[in-house]
């Protein structure tokens, strides 16, 4: 059964029986959408995404370069590598660290 996930992404063709898989099951997804590269790979489908951004600090009034890592789901359907640019949304808590899910791989 394959449904919308509320916003405009590719639907894989792959089919996958995994049960986080937004596109084939019922995780809702909802929230914050983030744009990152794959740094690492876990054996339990699970990826850390890492993105740059800046701070301003008004003491010294410049700029500090700063890096966000999050922990994300790869469902079976995406073929996610390390160093592969992807799109990832906000989802329920999957597990202790995972509140994200893989929607889309960039090119």
């Amino acid at each position: 059964m394959k449904h919308s996930i509320g916003i405009d992404v590719e639907i894989p063709k792959e089919k996958c029986n995994d049960q986080h898989c937004p596109f084939h099951s019922q995780l809702s997804t909802h929230g914050r959408i983030f744009v990152g590269e794959v740094i690492k790979r876990n054996v339990h489908k699970t990826s850390t995404i890492s993105w740059n951004r800046q701070d301003y600090l008004p003491k010294y009034e410049r700029y500090e370069k700063k890096r966000t890592r999050v922990k994300a789901h790869i469902p079976d359907c995406l073929n996610i590598k390390v160093g592969d640019k992807v799109k990832i949304m906000e989802c329920a808590p999957i597990s202790k660290t995972k509140n994200f899910v893989i929607v889309e791989k960039l090119k």
